[in-house]
């Protein structure tokens, strides 16, 4: 399999990905989230919004056994998510559905799964700056989904006591937590992500419990560089994990 004419051949600890060359393109989020992701053992799992599919093929590779069903709206993404998936041999771990998050009830019983994830557009529409690219905007702007719509999804396929993983900026967090309370998601796990020592922190991962009680673990914060655009020994380790 090749690249086509718009899009790049890249790699990521070990799996290769086909990417557009001016759309949407994975960041460090993606490879943040999935590190994350853990448990002893993670048998059916899903994805909301899982732009070229690095996260769900990731944690196929890590996770032998999980069965992935890795949902993604835009039908570009989705068929290069498709392609991604053939390039690293997971055809038999994660399926890629081509659609609308909100009408997965309609698809699936609730409690049928595991554990679901998500690195969803985090910014409200005409807040910060829209990238004219189609596949960009909608993967940073709610323009297609909004957050009630995700944790109340989420929530509706996980099992009793399944986990739901996420990452999202700090300044919804308040926001994020209520909602995922009444949707039943209680926040068991948060670590903190910031660009550099000092600085405020720009991004926050969260493991939540479907119908759990109420305590919360604040583990360390994650740096990302030590000086300038070096990344940090920790960083260094979570990419070239395989």
């Amino acid at each position: 399999m090749k690249p086509g004419a718009s899009e790049t051949l890249d790699s990521i600890k070990d799996v290769k990905l086909f990417q557009s060359k001016k759309g949407y393109r994975f960041s460090i989020d993606a490879v943040l989230l999935e590190d994350f992701i853990s448990a002893k053992k993670l048998g059916k799992g899903a994805e909301l919004g899982a732009g070229s599919g690095v996260i769900s093929i990731l944690l196929a590779k890590r996770m032998q056994g999980t069965r992935i069903t890795a949902v993604e709206l835009q039908k570009t993404l989705a068929q290069r998510a498709v392609r991604n998936i053939k390039l690293n041999g997971l055809e038999d771990c994660v399926e890629i559905l081509q659609g609308d998050i909100k009408a997965l009830r309609d698809q699936f019983h609730t409690n049928e799964f595991d554990f679901v994830f998500s690195n969803p557009p985090f910014r409200k529409p005409k807040t910060g700056r829209m990238s004219v690219d189609k596949e960009r905007a909608v993967a940073r702007h709610e323009i297609e989904i909004s957050l009630p719509d995700l944790i109340g999804t989420a929530s509706y396929l996980l099992k009793h006591s399944g986990k739901f993983f996420m990452i999202y900026h700090p300044f919804r967090l308040a926001e994020l937590i209520s909602m995922m309370r009444e949707s039943r998601l209680e926040p068991k796990r948060m670590r903190f992500v910031h660009s550099r020592t000092g600085e405020e922190a720009k991004m926050v991962l969260i493991e939540a419990v479907k119908g759990s009680g109420t305590w919360l673990k604040i583990e360390p914060p994650l740096y990302l560089y030590k000086r300038g655009k070096t990344y940090t020994d920790e960083i260094l380790q979570i990419l070239h994990k395989d």
